[in-house]
């Protein structure tokens, strides 16, 4: 489990610049729904050797407009957090609203260090101020510039929790996130898998208050459905929009191996679907695509709503896409079967002879090209790495092998070990070259 940290202060503190700072990246953004505020942004950084999620939350002006219902996703942020980043603008100085906003932060009991932000240029003594809002210790940064972020980070290392991987009581089972927009049928497909084989027992509590881990069996085989839309017994759901937080589908696919996207079929695929199979992605996960409520469709208009699904998850042409209905139970075998196959290939083991036999096959199909008039060899290939498997082949000038010829070695192993579902990951690396020195070059008389 990933702690996670949340940066929060008033409009304008540099939240943002942190944020990117922290991510190393000007574009670290990692999903902006509808629904969340506009400049709500997820990411992760590495902090004191440790992978952390951080969430860029929208301002927050004070008392007076915590009811805003942007401003509540915020504070619904602060609740998941696992340690809040209090920023303050120290050219503005401290302000009644800090003053505010400290009190409510402190209420949340989560551990919270005070940032005093854009302290480039500024003299000694200028933070002094802020000492009125009782924290221990004022830590000063200029996020544009960097300065300071080392003492944070070390702040920031004293603060986080250490948090296990996996729940001690979780039932065995292939762990299965359900993410998806609001209404596109995600309680309804748990409904429809629990109903036919009525196995739930009780609700498993997760990690966080939005997901439930809820244990399925089916032909035998275990799965943990991890369901981030509130899911209870068929007898407690309830109708209405689920409303869906990034956060929760982002935790959702830590916990999980594969990614179910449910997506609703008759509205076409949307900028928000896409962007949660990116979260998919990003995290490295299995997919599986469920194009639901298909019987809704005209017939003579579901080739051009399948051609279009596809164009639009070319980012992903590895996962299946299944047409399914869940309120009426079409399609679900096939649904599982594409489950367990992403499962079987997520964790899928690469013995080293096989690999190099057809890496040998390949190359002796289509050897690799020139590069500047020398012949680049691939001389040998392992399994370095699984969920997601990744393949590390050696050879002479490897890195330099073209886009081009990498998709045809990806396509060619995926094809010879049915890694199907599954994003395949091929690392390169040359030997060094004894002679690239001048003082490891022969003298010649």
């Amino acid at each position: 489990m990933v702690p996670v940290l949340a940066l929060v202060g008033r409009p304008n503190t540099g939240k943002s610049t942190l944020f990117n700072r922290l991510t190393n990246s000007r574009n670290a953004l990692v999903a902006e729904l509808p629904g969340l505020t506009r400049d709500r942004h997820y990411g992760y950084a590495t902090i004191a050797d440790r992978r952390v999620m951080i969430v860029d939350t929208g301002g927050l002006a004070g008392e007076d407009e915590l009811a805003v219902a942007a401003e509540a996703q915020t504070w619904q942020a602060v609740a998941e957090a696992h340690c809040i980043l209090f920023l303050v603008d120290a050219r503005s100085g401290l302000v009644p609203a800090d003053e505010t906003l400290a009190q409510r932060l402190r209420e949340r009991g989560k551990p919270l260090l005070l940032v005093a932000n854009k302290c480039e240029g500024l003299p000694p003594g200028a933070l002094a101020e802020f000492h009125a809002l009782g924290f221990s210790e004022v830590i000063p940064l200029s996020a544009k510039r960097g300065s300071g972020l080392s003492r944070l980070t070390a702040a920031l290392a004293a603060n986080l929790p250490d948090l296990p991987e996996v729940e001690a009581d979780d039932p065995p089972g292939l762990p299965v996130a359900v993410i998806g927009r609001p209404n596109v049928g995600k309680s309804t497909l748990l409904n429809r898998l629990i109903g036919e084989e009525g196995l739930l027992a009780t609700d498993i509590p997760g990690t966080t208050r939005d997901a439930i881990r809820i244990p399925v069996e089916r032909d035998g085989k275990h799965y943990l459905f991890i369901d981030t839309a509130g899911f209870r017994r068929r007898s407690q759901v309830k109708e209405g929009a689920e409303r869906l937080g990034v956060l929760a589908a982002v935790r959702a696919l830590e916990a999980a191996r594969v990614a179910v996207i449910m997506t609703d079929a008759r509205e076409g695929i949307t900028g928000q679907d896409q962007r949660l199979a990116r979260l998919a992605l990003e995290r490295g996960r299995a997919v599986v695509i469920a194009l639901n409520k298909w019987d809704g469709i005209e017939p003579d208009a579901r080739h051009h709503a399948q051609v279009s699904s596809e164009r639009r998850f070319a980012f992903v042409p590895f996962a299946r896409q299944l047409q399914i209905s869940a309120l009426h139970g079409s399609g679900l075998e096939k649904l599982m079967k594409a489950v367990d196959e992403a499962g079987r290939a997520d964790a899928a083991d690469l013995p080293t002879p096989d690999l190099n036999r057809v890496l040998q096959q390949l190359v002796a199909h289509t050897p690799p090209p020139l590069v500047h008039g020398r012949r680049i060899k691939l001389r040998y290939a392992h399994q370095a790495g699984r969920s997601p498997p990744r393949i590390r082949i050696h050879g002479t000038q490897a890195e330099k092998l073209p886009a081009a010829y990498r998709r045809y070695l990806a396509a060619g192993f995926r094809d010879a070990f049915e890694l199907e579902g599954v994003p395949l990951t091929l690392d390169f690396k040359s030997a060094p070259n004894p002679y690239s020195s001048p003082g490891s070059r022969r003298k010649t008389s």
